[in-house]
């Protein structure tokens, strides 16, 4: 196995030269685009090379992708850099961190739970903590954990648990004085290239470890790679071979095995896979996934419900492709379309009606917004030949949002949330009285589908969001000249 240097990109090769021949790629593109299954981007590393890679349009290789629970990964490693620095041992109680934010009184679960069981999800909790650490009135998260009863002996019963990993960002920043973020910085993502990584922080400004963490597709294969690689790049040792081999490995199990690669055992922030495959993943579809029996690592970013089509297109088309040798006769004809598939991947917005009479009744007018839970408080909208400039109003303030007609626009507003997010719009008639409005945040998994039916002196907006934690429901909103 040769390893990567510590250039900007991974080096690049035809499939055939690593030994996969492209129509298996091409298969696969096929099987998740014709499933719907949302990928924004895809990345495919053989023998230390990028032999594939794509974007759906407008997602682009330079854009960071939000990487939700596929954090996790990356907050393990720090743990082990840690512990390579003897800064703590997987051994020490959690308590022991924080004898000012512990109850006075433990019960005997809580006090014998190890900086182990919050990596291995073994916390002895029956109920993820998160919820109870972003209701906190204080804004105290690691009071709010030990406040959750540990009702299972730790170490004995798996339990995915965002708030375990939440503890791990803060036992470091307690041990350091520096955020998860900070830590990493000079110690994995500097060596391995890594540039304008972000994370996201609690109240108290540690970072949320078990999700928060925004990188490129290839910033998320080069981790791939580094692990595949013994924690070795550019003939440095980033991250100890034995910690590697610990956090990758079966810690505890989490089912039966079988077909569901989310039951074949977790290690330390790492799922078992099938086919002696291991991975970090998100919520919606953000992968990494690390074969390293064929010597592969592959890297997604989605915005989807169904993770799992995704896991078995990866077995199905491109594990069985992956050859012990290059293909000495190589079809150009299929290099050649692989090439044109990979660089027309696109997400179009929707083009229905260009146009309609009812513009000149919008135009301009603002509409006040019932009470809703967006906490949006007006809308308007003004219209050009080729573009539409929507103004909302909410508690942050004024936002302009320019959506193409039939294209996507580029904007920048805090609509979701607090964070200012790039956003391609486009605008389209599905019938003379319905004006659709599409948001692509292109740093998320998220897409926004709003129909503005306009009736007499009032619109009413419908908002369809493409994923979510739990079904997906509509909104609507009513608003009023």
């Amino acid at each position: 196995m040769t390893t990567v240097s510590a250039n900007l990109q991974v080096p690049r090769s035809q499939p055939e030269e690593q030994g996969i021949s492209s129509s298996a790629i091409s298969n696969f593109l096929n099987t998740v685009q014709s499933n719907h299954l949302g990928l924004h981007s895809f990345m495919l590393l053989r023998h230390s090379h990028v032999v594939a890679e794509g974007w759906w349009a407008p997602y682009k290789a330079e854009l960071p992708h939000m990487l939700f629970s596929l954090s996790k990964s990356f907050t393990s490693t720090a743990i082990g850099l840690a512990v390579a620095e003897q800064l703590l041992s997987l051994d020490d109680l959690v308590v022991s961190f924080f004898p000012d934010e512990a109850p006075e009184e433990l019960s005997t679960n809580l006090a014998q739970m190890k900086v182990r069981h919050l990596l291995m999800m073994g916390t002895g909790h029956v109920v993820d903590t998160t919820d109870f650490l972003r209701k906190s009135e204080d804004g105290n998260w690691v009071k709010a954990f030990f406040g959750v009863p540990v009702e299972q002996e730790p170490g004995t019963h798996f339990l995915y648990n965002t708030g375990a990993t939440y503890m791990l960002s803060a036992i470091l920043q307690k041990i350091t004085g520096e955020t998860l973020l900070d830590y990493l910085e000079p110690r994995l993502f500097t060596p391995l290239g890594i540039r304008n990584a972000t994370w996201e922080s609690c109240p108290r400004g540690i970072n949320t470890g078990g999700f928060g963490l925004s990188l490129t597709t290839e910033d998320i294969a080069k981790f791939g790679q580094l692990f595949l690689q013994k924690g070795s790049w550019n003939n440095q040792r980033i991250v100890s071979e034995a910690w590697i081999e610990e956090a990758t490995s079966k810690q505890i199990s989490n089912g039966d095995g079988g077909d569901n690669d989310w039951s074949h055992g977790y290690g330390y922030q790492f799922w078992q896979c099938r086919h002696g495959a291991y991975r970090g993943d998100g919520a919606f579809g953000q992968f990494c996934i690390v074969l390293p029996e064929q010597d592969a690592v592959i890297a997604i970013t989605s915005g989807t419900s169904d993770m799992g089509a995704i896991m078995n297109a990866v077995w199905e088309h491109l594990l069985p492709a992956m050859l012990p040798e290059p293909i000495s006769i190589p079809d150009y004809t299929q290099i050649s379309d692989l090439t044109a598939q990979l660089s027309a991947l696109s997400i179009d917005p929707p083009q229905q009606q260009p146009s309609s009479p009812l513009e000149d009744v919008l135009e301009g007018k603002q509409y006040k917004l019932d009470d809703n839970e967006e906490e949006w408080s007006s809308f308007s909208i003004s219209f050009s030949e080729n573009e539409a400039i929507i103004t909302l109003h909410n508690k942050l303030g004024k936002h302009i949002i320019h959506a193409g007609r039939g294209t996507w626009a580029e904007s920048f507003a805090s609509v979701l949330d607090h964070t200012v997010n790039r956003i391609m719009s486009s605008i389209t008639w599905i019938t003379a009285d319905i004006l659709q409005l599409t948001l692509q945040y292109i740093e998320t998994p998220f897409h926004f589908i709003i129909d503005i039916k306009i009736e007499e002196n009032t619109i009413v907006l419908t908002q369809q969001v493409n994923v979510a934690f739990g079904p997906p429901e509509a909104v609507t909103i009513i608003g009023r000249t």
